[in-house]
């Protein structure tokens, strides 16, 4: 299948797996793990495969799983979050769902004798959770505010849908895309502020113009030979891991929005039959560029599509700096609003879930998007109802206008649901948050994330800071602790922060953090400013 792994004994544990049964015929054997229960399953079967239907086995919470859903450029209705909010409502303590950093949501506390019931509650409403952990395309993400902004320069809901049904077979699972050599992720923005953080992706398309040369579209006519035809520059490569963080690079290719599925079903072939498969840590789509360079990766992706791919437009438009789409603001279509509810470290209980629905029908469209600062969006509500949504109780909790640090927290799940994670995360950073607001005040909002382990779940490289979890020696003890990366971008020029600092023991942040703050971000001790503020 490669060039990289052609034989059994070069193969990784998880090929080997792999080549003894696809990930997806585990689809037809729910019924008998329900009845078997999570100890009698084969460990390869519970700890691996699962995740090809996205069901993933956490030995810190033994029995209890973790579910992962396909939520295409972050969109679900209020049906279906209902459906959500019962599943997890049935766990009681246990059960939670938490917003992803790709648009997502994950669920927790399911027991595996539940999973048919569930898997029939998401399909009378449309929901899937196929191909979505493991060796496969994760959650495609898209502008949150796609189809909403009046000064988007395309609308990408349809292409994430389309790339979706082609990877899954339109959710039921696709044999051609589900064993690749790593986990793969896709982006596409047609806004001008990177909201989906192209440079982190495998495969990202930003939004582009080129002067007309004669060539046509169906989807872009040309009135005038001389206007300039809208269309996407492509970058590869981006991701983190534990063992090496990359952001994408250009192809030097653009094409039009109707070549865009077609360009990912190539890239993806490419990627399955040559990428590496022997080392599992250098098994990322960038290996592959690596060993071939850029020119010979782009000549394989020009003969699986059939036609050279356009050179890449002098410049994008991502012109904007980064926006967080928290508050109220005006959607395209008249008289229409959409609010943007901050949900701390997005963590979301099944009677927020209910609440969150009951909002999007009786005063949206019931329609509810997710960001990748694991927030929610509720669009359309009308001028005439605003008012009386923004007296809703919920909003004291999930806040259209928080606090300068609470606005832009991101976290990773954290050691109380990840065996990866070395640190707890989400309840800590929200009590961090919580007391460096208390003691300073700030000017403009300061981005803050959380990863409970080197894999970077939490994308600390993107942060204004990022706090990496680690073990760390205090006294003689082993405490929990974080590395910090400082100056990670995004929107207009986004690049990766670096690490700065090592091993600080998580007892001791807060007065560092703090420090940093009043250093780099303008923040004032709020007793100073009060005395200023008397002056």
């Amino acid at each position: 299948m490669t060039d990289t792994a052609t034989t059994t004994t070069s193969l990784n544990k998880f090929e080997k797996f792999k080549a003894q049964k696809d990930g997806l015929a585990i689809r037809d054997e729910i019924e008998k793990f329900a009845a078997l229960g999570w100890e009698a399953m084969d460990e390869i079967d519970r700890d691996h495969r699962l995740k090809w239907v996205g069901v993933f086995f956490r030995p810190v919470t033994p029995g209890k799983f973790m579910m992962r859903l396909r939520m295409p450029n972050g969109i679900l209705s209020s049906s279906q979050m209902r459906v959500l909010a019962q599943v997890v409502q049935r766990y009681g303590d246990d059960g939670c769902a938490d917003i992803t950093t790709r648009q997502n949501i994950q669920l927790r506390g399911i027991r595996i004798e539940d999973l048919p019931d569930i898997f029939n509650r998401f399909h009378a409403v449309g929901l899937t959770t196929i191909q979505s952990g493991m060796d496969n395309v994760r959650n495609i993400t898209g502008d949150p505010v796609a189809g909403l902004d009046g000064d988007e320069l395309y609308d990408t809901r349809e292409l994430v849908q389309q790339i979706q049904d082609m990877l899954t077979n339109k959710g039921e699972g696709n044999p051609e895309f589900s064993n690749l050599p790593r986990k793969f992720n896709i982006a596409i923005t047609g806004g001008r502020d990177n909201s989906v953080h192209a440079e982190i992706n495998d495969l990202a398309f930003v939004p582009a113009f080129k002067e007309a040369s004669g060539e046509k579209s169906s989807q872009s006519p040309i009135p005038n030979p001389q206007s300039p035809i809208f269309g996407f520059n492509i970058i590869v490569g981006g991701f983190f891991s534990a063992k090496r963080c990359e952001a994408a690079i250009p192809l030097n290719a653009w094409v039009l929005p109707e070549d865009v599925v077609a360009v990912c079903r190539a890239v993806l072939e490419v990627f399955r039959d040559h990428g590496p498969r022997a080392n599992r840590q250098k098994s990322r789509l960038m290996w592959l560029i690596d060993e071939w360079g850029v020119e010979k990766f782009r000549a394989e992706v020009e003969s699986r599509l059939g036609k050279s791919l356009l050179p890449a437009a002098a410049k994008d438009e991502i012109d904007w700096e980064k926006r967080d789409h928290i508050g109220v603001y005006k959607q395209k279509q008249a008289g229409l609003n959409y609010a943007g509810l901050n949900i701390p470290v997005g963590r979301l209980y099944a009677e927020d879930m209910f609440e969150i629905a009951r909002l999007a029908e009786v005063y949206g469209s019931g329609e509810i998007r997710f960001t990748l600062e694991q927030n929610i969006v509720i669009p359309n509500i009308s001028d005439s109802r605003l008012a009386t949504f923004l007296t809703e109780s919920l909003l004291e909790r999930f806040s259209i206008d928080p606090g300068l640090l609470t606005r832009s927290l991101v976290s990773c799940t954290g050691a109380q649901f990840c065996n990866f994670a070395l640190i707890e995360t989400k309840n800590r950073a929200l009590a961090m948050i919580k007391a460096l607001e208390e003691d300073l005040t700030f000017t403009n909002p300061v981005r803050i994330h959380w990863t409970g382990c080197p894999n970077s779940c939490g994308q600390p490289q993107v942060a204004d800071i990022g706090l990496m979890g680690t073990k760390t020696r205090k006294n003689g003890k082993t405490l929990e602790g974080v590395d910090i990366y400082m100056g990670g971008k995004v929107g207009k020029d986004a690049h990766l922060g670096t690490c700065v600092t090592k091993g600080i023991p998580c007892e001791d942040l807060q007065p560092v953090l703090q420090d940093l703050l009043i250093k780099n971000f303008g923040a004032k001790l709020k007793q100073e400013a009060l005395l200023v503020g008397n002056c």
